[in-house]
């Protein structure tokens, strides 16, 4: 079995939609399970939803309608009559987020948010759906909550490997076209839960795993796996073939292309991954899997923008040795910091995190009690792998250096 995986820039029109079906007409769709995302900016838009609700309850209802409109217009697009069963179904949905906005009461505002970000999969798998079967290609749609199982850590659920590899087994035919959301999944209570932001390709490697599948195919707007972001640097080049290991090494760093949890496990059942561009879906992309080196060898670029640079001393000029450390690292783990890099001395300690759940000045406020504390927020983390002396002269130009750090083949910059 296949898997296909679609992202939101892929279906984020009605055009993008009826592409859809002509990639799964060139490039066959036997045995195959598609994941799905959002539509386009729907997380965005719904967001300011979850927003609203919790902080400006006038623009609620107007905000609900902007995100209806929307998938309204695809709709409109793609099927000829509106008697047709999927605006029901659509229209149903809709209901169901009002139903719950209205009823919820819950503080939470993770847990809100799991159960409000989700109808974006849930609206785009349905509208998908139901324009192959008008277009004559036979689909089962799969609620992926039926099927990945999670604990209660909304925002960022762990998966529950042993319930999710049952009732994939059990409930997915593996000879019919199924469809199914990405990025979701249900706590013991049957809530809805994420995998994180950008979690549909984990998804993908969820439902590959537990099925055995022959391969994962990632469908985006770029060629491939490219050596940096076109967004901020230029003249970037497609990677044709990368291995496990370095493909982790680059989500790890932050490459937007992959997830950073969506290779461990293909790894281990040696799935092989393949990135393709829905614009060009005959064109070879870049395939990951066991073994292959890295081709062409050449410098690979990441950056991620808006980070925090954490540098702590301590108040009376003593070491900062284990406890303190052990005691740092603690309170990050507490407060739900993203550690990138770390860079100690005798009587200093600096970090680069991201803010990811809006935490840094309650983290402060107790850190400035036990050291000397230097934030810089707005700083950008860039990682170089295999990097050259010409390539980190070009990339450092320009910039102000706040911290530097050198490995076997990796550099990482923090810089303003």
């Amino acid at each position: 079995m296949k898997i296909f995986k679609f992202g939101g820039a892929s279906v984020k029109d009605a055009q993008g939609v009826k592409n859809v079906v002509k990639v799964l007409e060139t490039v066959g769709y036997d045995n195959t399970l598609l994941v799905v995302s959002a539509m386009g900016k729907t997380t965005n838009a719904l967001e300011e939803v979850i927003n609203n609700y919790f902080h400006n309850e006038e623009e609620l209802q107007r905000s609900i309608q902007d995100v209806k409109k929307y998938h309204d217009k695809i709709l409109l697009e793609l099927f000829e009559r509106e008697s047709h069963p999927v605006f029901w179904k659509v229209d149903g949905l809709f209901a169901e987020l009002s139903s719950f906005l209205g009823r919820n009461k819950s503080p939470n505002y993770s847990f809100v948010y799991d159960q409000v970000i989700g109808f974006g999969e849930l609206v785009s798998t349905t509208i998908i759906s139901q324009y192959m079967l008008e277009t004559g290609i036979k689909n089962t749609w799969l609620d992926v909550r039926n099927f990945i199982k999670t604990d209660d850590s909304y925002r960022d659920a762990s998966v529950d490997w042993e319930n999710t590899q049952q009732n994939i087994n059990e409930g997915v035919n593996k000879s019919l076209l199924n469809i199914t959301q990405g990025f979701l999944g249900s706590d013991p209570n049957n809530f809805t839960t994420t995998l994180g932001r950008e979690g549909s390709d984990y998804t993908a490697a969820i439902f590959a795993y537990c099925l055995n599948a022959e391969s994962v195919t990632i469908w985006k707007d770029v060629p491939g796996v490219l050596n940096a972001d076109p967004r901020y640097f230029e003249n970037a080049r497609l990677l044709n073939q990368i291995s496990y290991t370095e493909a982790i090494e680059l989500a790890f760093y932050g490459a937007s292309v992959i997830h950073p949890k969506t290779l461990q496990p293909l790894q281990r059942k040696e799935i092989p991954l393949y990135v393709k561009s829905f614009v060009n879906p005959t064109e070879k992309g870049t395939s990951v899997s066991k073994g292959q080196h890295l081709e062409p060898q050449i410098p690979c670029f990441i950056v991620k923008k808006n980070q925090v640079l954490i540098s702590l001393s301590s108040l009376d000029f003593s070491f900062i040795v284990e406890d303190n450390i052990s005691e740092i690292f603690r309170l990050l783990h507490d407060h739900r910091m993203k550690v990138d890099v770390i860079q100690n001395s005798a009587i200093s300690f600096s970090v680069c995190v991201d803010n990811k759940f809006n935490k840094l000045q309650d983290l402060l406020n107790i850190l400035k009690a036990k050291f000397k504390v230097e934030c810089e927020e707005g700083v950008s983390l860039y990682t170089v792998r295999h990097a050259t002396t010409e390539s980190l002269d070009e990339l450092e130009n320009d910039k102000e250096i706040l911290l530097k750090q050198r490995l076997q083949n990796t550099v990482q910059l923090v810089a303003r």
